[in-house]
């Protein structure tokens, strides 16, 4: 798998076209941490990344599936978008009930992204929902500025980045025990304010 890391990922799909499907297995491997990183970017109360990071890796596996090097798009844009939409279609739909565990979920991502997530799927809300949901989203945001302590909010910030419990303990030099705890004291406060 080394031998592809100096080729440009669009060169690397019009070889798996070809027929080198090694690549497939390369790419899937480059991008896990991408989608690791955007499913806990999603903050489910009482459920758990690992169901957003099966859909992200679905949404990967349908960017390499789909990509066509001659557009303009860079592959990895091409790969941010479908990520991104495979986890919103998720999302969407634990919210007609079909998942239990993603019917509530609050977004922890930056407000550029989730603009412009929300932009790409405009054609399917109306103006006042959308309106509705950024007003629910800075809220929260501004809520959780104020509930939540200087520790838990370095232990937040440090998880969205994709750390595990050891390695956030490490860094802030703590207990792997006192920021499960931390981070179940920002579900709470998270839950309370819904």
């Amino acid at each position: 798998m080394c031998r592809y890391n100096e080729t440009a990922d669009e060169t690397l799909i019009r070889r798996l076209r070809a027929g080198e499907s090694a690549i497939a297995d390369y790419l899937m491997e480059k991008y896990k941490g991408l989608v690791k990183k955007k499913a806990r970017a999603m903050f489910l109360i009482g459920g758990d990344t690992d169901d957003l990071i099966q859909e992200g890796m679905i949404g990967l596996f349908k960017a390499v599936r789909d990509y066509q090097p001659d557009r303009e798009a860079s592959f990895q844009s091409f790969a941010n978008l479908c990520i991104d939409r495979q986890i919103y279609s998720a999302i969407k739909s634990s919210n007609r009930q079909k998942h239990q565990p993603l019917n509530t979920y609050v977004s922890l991502s930056s407000s550029e992204t989730e603009e412009d997530l929300r932009d790409t799927y405009a054609e399917h809300d109306n103006p006042e929902s959308i309106l509705i949901d950024r007003e629910n989203v800075s809220a929260l945001e501004n809520e959780m500025e104020k509930s939540l302590s200087s520790l838990e909010n370095r232990v937040l910030h440090l998880y969205l980045e994709g750390n595990s419990y050891i390695e956030i303990a490490e860094i802030l030099g703590k207990t792997p025990k006192s920021i499960d705890n931390a981070l179940r004291r920002i579900r709470k406060k998270i839950k309370k304010y819904f």
